[in-house]
């Protein structure tokens, strides 16, 4: 590995933090220079002076290795989550060491849950740069840097394959530099197009860019208590689920219907699966809100479930109701769709709905090919027919996730955590949902949990981020170097 190459592509990460610092503290100082001044201003000195001490004492070297592009991303995450904890902790309150850790790295792996039990005592400046950390992990450290790293690199295309998974990129159908243009394209107009409506459905620009930030990058952290719900507008809620369907669609699903002008786009398999189960599970929910008395009308139940479901699927941490009142066979559908979640491609976490639509096919064509083993030849995506070489590694991804579930349920339950929390907690973490069940529900909040519990849940989020093999391939080299 060549140090200096990963020390300044690292900076270049550390550096985008370090203007999102910069944005928080222009905050405070237009709110009338508010408690989190200093803590920012401290934060943004230290991050600004170590994301650039590498470009003032490394030479530039063109080349980058497959080994130094997976170190990279491994080290731009985690040294995002370090540096990004600095505001919470020196601003203090409720922050503890574990409690800031716990809230910087479900910001940037936009899983949304929180420690916070008053979410409106925090000065405004920190709830900005609060959302900032999900602006800056929906949108990924790796685009950031693929944005940077010259397009004659090799590894380019191949950095682009951690972020993005094979269905993602076999529908861009371009080069690996246009792939990261697109997304960030997308993504960016989506964050626009999100400010601008809640504006006019009646949030304060301030409210606007932070629940911009959270929605489109499926995070979820909120100004307000009570989520989405403080505002009491259906117009809001209707541009929520909105923006979070679009968020946690395919990327290039939405470039395509508007670069074609043309819906055919919209007829890909795993996007009609994905809004199907949307839809079923909606009415399901709905019909158990109304007839359990939850709700009090037809209306109020279809919004609330509606609501939720997309939220969940999404995995996005908003709320406009308080799911741990609600029957338990909802909340088990919640969690189902949490963990099979949006698309590829998108900004959500979870397994994806491609990896659960081939699952599903692969169960029925191992069925198939025991009863007449000549008649089936692959399994079928759309148009395109996979073979078991396409398929296997999203089913052993799937395997990975299970038995990363397990093992941090297990490690929860030793260290002290309840069973319930920790396994909700657990599947929440892995799918970077936030929101579980109980009392770690919508309304609910990480703050109780043991210590312990907390940082495994934050391991949760970082595998799940990064989809786990990289993080795997990336103690791999190390233990490989730690062998010679």
């Amino acid at each position: 590995m060549n140090l200096k190459v990963i020390s300044r592509n690292v900076g270049y990460a550390l550096l985008v933090s370090a203007l999102f610092m910069l944005l928080s503290i222009i905050v405070s100082l237009v709110r009338g220079n508010d408690s989190a001044l200093a803590a920012l201003l401290i934060s943004f000195i230290i991050t600004f002076t170590f994301g650039i001490f590498p470009f003032i004492f490394v030479r530039k070297t063109p080349a980058i290795t497959l080994k130094d592009g997976y170190m990279i991303i491994f080290l731009s995450w985690l040294l995002s989550f370090l540096f990004g904890m600095m505001p919470y902790l020196l601003w203090g309150g409720p922050f503890t060491v574990m409690n800031a850790w716990f809230e910087s790295v479900s910001g940037f792996s936009t899983t949304g849950g929180t420690i916070l039990e008053d979410i409106e005592a925090l000065p405004d400046s920190l709830l900005f740069w609060r959302s900032s950390t999900h602006f800056i992990g929906g949108l990924g450290v790796v685009v950031f840097l693929l944005l940077i790293i010259p397009t004659s690199s090799p590894v380019r295309l191949r950095l682009t394959n951690m972020e993005l998974s094979s269905f993602s990129r076999d529908s861009y159908r371009t080069t690996a530099t246009r792939t990261v243009y697109i997304f960030a394209y997308v993504y960016l107009i989506l964050n626009l197009l999100a400010f601008v409506t809640y504006m006019l459905a009646g949030m304060s620009p301030f409210d606007a860019i932070n629940h911009a930030f959270s929605v489109c990058a499926t995070g979820g952290f909120s100004t307000k208590n009570l989520s989405i719900g403080a505002f009491n507008s259906p117009a809001i809620n209707i541009i929520t689920i909105v923006f979070m369907l679009l968020s946690s669609t395919h990327f290039a699903i939405l470039y395509m219907v508007v670069i074609t002008r043309s819906l055919k786009p919209l007829n890909n398999p795993v996007l009609k699966y994905y809004m199907g189960y949307l839809a079923l599970f909606s009415v399901l929910i709905a019909a158990s809100l109304k007839f359990s008395g939850v709700d009090a009308t037809w209306g109020k139940s279809f919004m609330d479930a509606t609501f939720q479901v997309v939220c969940f699927a999404s995995t996005s941490g908003f709320a406009i109701t308080d799911n741990s009142v609600w029957p338990f066979f909802p909340c088990v559908l919640l969690m189902i769709a949490g963990v099979q979640c949006g698309m590829a491609g998108s900004t959500t976490g979870g397994l994806k709905s491609d990896r659960v639509i081939i699952l599903f096919k692969s169960i029925v064509q191992h069925v198939r090919r025991s009863v007449s083993p000549n008649s089936v030849k692959g399994v079928r995506m759309g148009k395109n027919m996979l073979s078991d070489e396409d398929v296997y590694p999203h089913i052993l991804y799937v395997a990975l996730y299970a038995l990363l579930v397990v093992i941090a349920f297990s490690i929860c339950l030793f260290l002290g955590g309840s069973s319930e929390h920790s396994l909700a907690g657990t599947v929440a973490s892995v799918s970077n949902l936030g929101p579980a069940l109980g009392e770690l529900g919508t309304y609910g909040s990480y703050n109780g949990e043991p210590a312990g519990v907390k940082f495994v849940y934050t391991m949760c989020m970082f595998l799940g981020r990064l989809e786990i093999y990289p993080v795997l391939v990336v103690f791999g080299i190390l233990f490989s170097r730690t062998k010679k």
